[in-house]
């Protein structure tokens, strides 16, 4: 399963923005609008991060942290309006694991829940889109992660390399979806001019397509990203 995160935002557009962006990048989220909703949604299930405002209508953000971080064995991290640095101390003394302020940047919010999640550890660490199963079938290849191998009906086979494995990896777990570069290198402080990308593209490109110059597979979405364009099993 994909890690879960509550959502504890009493702003209804700031707590879209986030459920819709974190549901994007493959999390699992649920919303709450004050503390009395955070405690009743705690009865039901257990989150692996919570996202609380300080500001809430009903308890003190402050309170709030302290009491997850005692009693629940989650990530926990601070999105607030209030920019002080004592109020920065205080949330990461009592606990939190990270601290936001807003106005944010949607993309680095969640390079910051990953790094949360990552140094946590455990199954739920990363979005399930991420986890390798043992092999991906797609129009006619065969990719087996453990290995970089990718195999072809005529036999062709190749070993990729990692930095190749990787960007595979990410079309095959979300197929048929435009992704933008910064996606698919899951660096949100990707540079407009850092064609990496573009190059293992191209020699993905040299693998899979019977012309790479009119791809068929990986296709380009001029001003958005990417697509792969293909249906894909695992097994």
């Amino acid at each position: 399963m994909s890690a879960r995160i509550y959502i504890v935002e009493d702003n209804p557009e700031v707590a879209r923005l986030l459920s819709t962006v974190l549901r994007d990048f493959g999390f699992d989220t649920d919303v709450c609008r004050n503390a009395a909703e955070l405690r009743q949604q705690l009865r039901v299930g257990k989150p692996d991060l919570c996202i609380i405002d300080l500001g809430l209508p009903d308890a003190d953000g402050m309170d709030l942290v302290q009491e997850l971080q005692r009693r629940h064995d989650c990530g926990l991290l601070i999105l607030t309006g209030r920019a002080y640095l004592g109020d920065r101390v205080m949330g990461l003394e009592l606990g939190a694991d990270d601290y936001v302020t807003k106005p944010f940047e949607p993309r680095e919010l969640v390079a910051r829940v990953r790094s949360i999640l990552r140094r946590r550890g455990g199954a739920a660490s990363v979005p399930h889109e991420e986890r390798r199963p043992a092999e991906a079938h797609f129009s006619g290849w065969v990719f087996h992660p453990d290995t970089n191998t990718l195999r072809g009906n005529g036999q062709q086979e190749w070993t990729l390399s990692s930095g190749e494995a990787k960007l595979l990896c990410t079309f095959l777990q979300r197929p048929n979806r435009i992704l933008a570069r910064e996606q698919i290198c899951g660096d949100p402080d990707l540079s407009p001019l850092d064609r990496s990308i573009d190059v293992r593209i191209s020699r993905l490109r040299r693998k899979l397509e019977v012309d790479a110059q009119n791809p068929k597979l990986i296709r380009t979405v001029y001003g958005a990203g990417y697509l792969f364009a293909s249906e894909v099993t695992w097994a």
